[in-house]
């Protein structure tokens, strides 16, 4: 009785959340800038505001301990892939620019800068006094260093360096002065109206590579030590530029790849913070821990390999997306916190997306026979999907997936994989049927579609499509307006029209915070803010 009362009361308070994400006053990452709290028969604050709830004052010091998922992909910050690894990462590294809980982008290692009226010509004004771990001044050599290495600009440059599509149009990176201060001048083959979001990226010492280890950063933690498999240290920077955070002296992010695991550690009061949790794992914690709930900021899909048949067939694609019930998904896997997409971006970007697609492949299994008898797949087929097992909100929808496929006679097994696996095998060697997996994304709408153009190296789906190539060329180099919406709008239809993937939805974010602690923040994207928490008096 108890959990089932908890459960209602989370989804009455997260239906709350939802509403105010349609209408355009909540915040860009989903929650209601007031919040709505509500207690549970257990005793559990279930908290929809933007940071959980405080009885007290914050302190400073001490040390938590915050569980995630999955192991990093790499210490070099310029090299990281997985949303995973930024959302850690967010605490030690810094670019010229960085997001805030609002959604903002803000000066971080540059204190201002300014565009030219082509949008060609952007100038950065170094912030004083901003220092690496390591103690030494950051300088233009570094900004310079770390931006041409992001482009592909040096004479060394490292191919397994990841470069956003944001920086091949740049031809120029190089030093000024601004009013007597140290600048960065970027120049564009091309205008880039969003470039300032790409603007996150590190700055690290100039002339690091990998082999030097974890880069110093400007964050408000440094790196301490790391284990694979086990733990990522981070301790507190007392030389960060803005004064007062952060509160606490280290976080240790504990990584469990066995979801199960890392959950009976947080019931056992050995994790703090424990992001990600399901409603039904949420509904067990004790009266230690507050409920906060958010947005994950990522759309979660069926991912099909476009290379593998039978995908590359789309009225097999379009059978799929006919046959999947998506709100029946939500409901089995999380208890009705989340919302229907059908399509590449999600709804936290609230000007460029498209809900008039969330009911464009309503369940229809006559339909979804019909086109399979006409791709040649009467009695259906067997198919494969490969699913990270740490991610228990994946693996339990695969499950849910399974069971709707079947009714158009489709067989669906599921491969669970360990994290390292699903990104070797799947992300780089594109060796897979079908998966399941969310995609993040920073503050700009092309961020969030950056796997999808037919060159781009993170095209794990090897979807090709000469209408999506050119719109988003178009999307990405016309200035804010209306036009530059239509564009974005335009290309959710084309994604959505080819079956890109099949879309199913943006996931609620259900995370556990200790009774202890304050300021847990959530973000419009994939961030795990500790500067933010404290403990209370």
């Amino acid at each position: 009785m108890k959990k089932k009362m908890f459960l209602l009361m989370l989804f009455v308070v997260f239906a709350a959340v939802l509403g105010g994400c349609q209408d355009g006053n909540a915040n860009e990452n989903g929650t209601e800038p007031s919040g709505a709290n509500a207690s549970s028969e257990n005793g559990t604050v279930i908290s929809s505001d933007d940071s959980a709830s405080t009885d007290g004052s914050p302190v400073y010091g001490g040390s938590i301990v915050v569980g995630i998922s999955q192991d990093l992909d790499s210490l070099d910050p310029h090299k990281v892939v997985t949303a995973g690894t930024r959302e850690v990462f967010y605490n030690v590294y810094e670019g010229l620019m960085k997001p805030d809980e609002d959604g903002n982008i803000v000066p971080a290692v540059a204190s201002d800068y300014s565009v030219s009226d082509d949008q060609m010509t952007y100038t950065f004004i170094l912030r004083e006094g901003v220092k690496f771990h390591n103690g030494e001044l950051v300088t233009t050599d570094d900004v310079i260093y770390s931006l041409k290495r992001c482009a592909g600009l040096l004479e060394t440059s490292d191919p397994e360096v990841s470069i956003e599509s944001a920086f091949s149009t740049f031809t120029d990176v190089s030093a000024t002065t601004v009013d007597g201060k140290s600048a960065v001048v970027i120049r564009l083959s091309e205008p880039n109206t969003e470039l300032l979001n790409y603007m996150t990226t590190a700055i690290v010492p100039d002339g690091y590579t990998t082999a030097d280890g974890a880069a110093p950063g400007t964050g408000p933690f440094k790196f301490e030590s790391y284990t694979p498999l086990q733990s990522y240290v981070i301790v507190k920077n007392d030389d960060y530029y803005i004064p007062g955070v952060p509160y606490l002296d280290e976080v240790t992010f504990k990584i469990s790849t066995d979801a199960d695991a890392a959950f009976l550690e947080v019931l056992s009061g050995g994790i703090d913070i424990f992001p990600y949790l399901t409603a039904d794992q949420a509904s067990q914690l004790s009266d230690d821990y507050n409920v906060e709930v958010g947005s994950m900021a990522l759309v979660q899909a069926l991912f099909l390999n476009w290379n593998a048949e039978p995908f590359n067939d789309i009225n097999v694609r379009k059978a799929i997306c006919y046959a999947v019930d998506r709100q029946a998904i939500i409901d089995m896997v999380a208890d009705g916190m989340g919302t229907v997409c059908e399509t590449g971006i999600f709804p936290s970007f609230k000007k460029y997306y498209d809900s008039s697609l969330e009911t464009y492949y309503t369940q229809d299994i006559e339909k979804a026979k019909e086109l399979l008898a006409q791709a040649g797949f009467p009695d259906g087929f067997s198919m494969t999907i490969t699913v990270p097992s740490n991610y228990k909100f994946h693996v339990d929808t695969a499950q849910v997936l399974v069971e709707q496929l079947a009714a158009i006679g489709i067989t669906a097994d599921i491969k669970l994989v360990e994290w390292a696996s699903w990104y070797t095998d799947v992300y780089k060697a594109r060796d897979y049927e079908a998966t399941i997996i969310g995609l993040d994304a920073n503050l700009a709408p092309s961020n969030i579609l950056r796997f999808y153009p037919s060159t781009s190296g993170s095209n794990f789906m090897n979807y090709t499509s000469t209408a999506f190539d050119d719109t988003f060329a178009l999307a990405v180099s016309t200035p804010e307006g209306d036009e530059k919406t239509a564009y974005y709008k335009q290309i959710q239809q084309i994604l959505t029209d080819e079956v890109s993937a099949v879309y199913l939805q943006a996931p609620a974010n259900i995370v556990a915070v200790s009774k202890k602690l304050g300021g847990y923040t959530f973000y419009p994207l994939y961030v795990q803010d500790m500067a933010s928490v404290y403990y209370m008096e």
